[in-house]
């Protein structure tokens, strides 16, 4: 399959590393034009310095904006207006005990991970239907499906978010935008790296580490190891494609066969 965004523009929120960076350098390798997002322009700077080291011919836009709220909203609308594929990444998530998760967490984790996909969903759609082309992506994961006991406010949210992108993708009903969530597994991320040693601790090398974590706190991998970023952009890049037309309102799974279901 030869997939070609040329012509489009793609918004991946939280894209200055881990599944968010492999997104945007999925996407511009395929042609599109990418913002880049992160909360500050360093950090954007940064992202995009190494992106361009890798695709020297990308065509990145820098966003720095903390699309976590309104402001950074307008300012991220402000500075890519028109967006033809929306990936919203960005995404929290830690271990805690769940009787000591309190208010101010649960909300937190509905505003970060939750409206912040809302927000920029319902202010990019109507552009894309009235170009009668777009492409809303929620990047999921395998705990809104298998809620972790170590972090069920996180895994809650992610389910949130699976309803959100089957809502809006009746909304975008026969308008030639599709909606989807992309239901990521146990992933090989910085942020991963630092949760793993906070379970099996810091004294093992980390293949044994990334081993013992995969046998006792995610045994029902049938792959037994880690997703690389680079796995979950694969999937991200052909739903933004004109190939998957015919692809929407689904939860789809890049998690190694965690979740234990034939569907979806």
């Amino acid at each position: 399959m030869h997939i070609d965004l040329s012509g489009r523009t793609a918004l991946v929120t939280g894209s200055t590393q881990g599944i968010g960076a492999a997104i945007a350098a999925g996407l511009a390798g395929a042609g599109a034009r990418v913002g880049v997002n992160g909360r500050t322009p360093e950090s954007v700077g940064r992202a995009v310095a190494e992106l361009r080291q890798r695709l020297p011919a990308a065509d990145l836009v820098e966003v720095a904006a903390d699309v976590t709220t309104e402001e950074g909203t307008a300012r991220a609308l402000a500075l890519l207006p028109d967006v033809d594929v929306l990936v919203n990444n960005l995404g929290i998530f830690e271990a805690t005990p769940a009787l000591e998760i309190d208010d101010a967490a649960w909300r937190r984790y509905f505003e970060v991970n939750v409206l912040t996909a809302v927000r920029l969903t319902r202010a990019h759609l109507p552009g894309m239907t009235a170009r009668g082309w777009g492409r809303v992506l929620n990047i999921a994961s395998d705990s809104a499906v298998v809620i972790p006991v170590e972090m069920i406010h996180y895994g809650t949210s992610k389910t949130a978010l699976l309803a959100v992108s089957r809502g809006f993708a009746k909304e975008a009903a026969g308008t030639g935008v599709t909606v989807n969530a992309v239901i990521a597994g146990p992933t090989h991320t910085g942020g991963v790296e630092a949760f793993v040693r906070s379970l099996v601790g810091d004294e093992l090398p980390w293949d044994q580490a990334q081993r013992e974590f995969m046998r006792h706190h995610r045994p029902q991998s049938l792959i037994q190891r880690l997703i690389e970023p680079e796995e979950i952009a694969n999937m991200v890049t052909y739903l933004a494609s004109p190939l998957a037309s015919a692809t929407t309102g689904g939860a789809l799974r890049v998690d190694g066969g965690y979740v234990d279901g034939i569907l979806p």
